[in-house]
């Protein structure tokens, strides 16, 4: 008798995968963003840069400022969740430059212009990765003072320097803005704001691109972001006019992502390295964030103490990147700079 049920239940899983993984009864999810290319003229300074992380070929831009004879600090920028380096990295890399920094941008595996299948595949554990490639690229420039690397990270991202400076003492400083810091706290406040049914929706979405993926099938996808209501990554009110307002003008950005992202690696919890960070960090907050918490971001600054320095603007998550309030963060940036160099 248990074991006719155990074959029962068996059977009513294989029959669910099989569904799920090869008949067409889930249609992938579209909700566009609609690229619009606009003529902007290539940085001088700017350079094409590639290298390699296990065997993938990961392509950046470098930027160098003009009439430095000697080792210079460099900065170090990691970009958001599906972002892409074309989409907002380069204003800042920018600033930084006329500072007198050199500056790195890249896109993760996966994204962008760089290497890997399938397209659009998240882990943060690969992005993590990828961060440490920049560091050892950055390491080897001529122009570059390996002593003086400062890792930037965003959104997503924002942890990312956290967890590399951890294990990592050479590094000089972090700068993490509206940072994703604690996985579990920020996991929270997306359950209470979306919902259990909205992530039951999302992992049936999971399981078909994991099935296919392991059977050699082509990806199942689903959007980056999106309306509340719809079915995407980040429904948050007002995400996908940020996405809209931030990424309509980056050619390779695209509002998809493999539907496995759920899960697929997502990485240490950075909070959880805070106290063995040893090196002077800016904290750049948003007190209306709807993506991240301020609670994880308080947490942090609690467990570095001194080391750490918070900012916090009466903003959003996305209105940091643009106008008055991107040049209040990136003045705030430069002086925390200037501090520790």
């Amino acid at each position: 008798m248990l074991l006719s049920g155990f074959l029962l239940i068996l059977v009513i899983i294989l029959v669910y995968l099989l569904i799920i993984v090869f008949f067409p009864i889930m249609r992938e999810p579209v909700i566009r963003i609609r690229n619009q290319s606009r003529e902007s003229s290539v940085p001088e300074n700017r350079e094409e840069i590639e290298y390699q992380v296990e065997g993938e070929t990961i392509r950046g831009w470098l930027y160098l400022p003009e009439g430095k004879a000697d080792l210079v600090p460099c900065i170090i920028l990691s970009h958001g969740f599906g972002g892409t380096k074309d989409a907002l990295l380069e204003q800042y890399a920018l600033r930084f430059n006329e500072a007198g920094y050199v500056a790195l941008t890249y896109d993760y595996r996966h994204f962008g212009e760089s290497d890997g299948e399938p397209r659009q595949f998240y882990s943060a554990t690969k992005q993590e990765e990828d961060l440490r490639g920049a560091i050892d690229y950055a390491r080897h420039r001529k122009e570059i003072d390996c002593k003086r690397i400062v890792l930037w990270g965003t959104s997503a991202s924002g942890g990312y320097g956290l967890i590399v400076a951890a294990e990592n003492p050479t590094i000089a400083g972090v700068i993490a803005q509206c940072p994703a810091l604690d996985k579990d706290i920020d996991g929270r406040v997306a359950l209470e704001r979306e919902g259990w049914r909205f992530f039951l929706k999302l992992f049936v979405h999971a399981q078909r691109d994991r099935g296919r993926g392991r059977l050699g099938l082509s990806p199942h996808y689903i959007p980056i972001v999106g309306r509340p209501g719809e079915t995407a990554m980040v429904t948050a009110s007002g995400a996908y006019e940020g996405y809209h307002d931030l990424l309509f003008h980056a050619p390779t950005f695209q509002n998809r992502v493999c539907a496995q992202v759920l899960l697929t690696g997502q990485g240490e919890n950075p909070s959880l390295f805070a106290a063995h960070v040893h090196c002077p960090t800016l904290l750049v907050a948003c007190e209306k964030d709807t993506l991240v918490s301020m609670e994880s971001v308080e947490k942090v600054a609690k467990i570095m103490g001194d080391q750490c320095r918070v900012i916090t603007y009466p903003i959003d998550h996305f209105e940091i990147y643009q106008g008055e309030d991107f040049e209040h963060a990136i003045q705030d940036m430069l002086e925390f700079l200037e501090g520790i160099f």
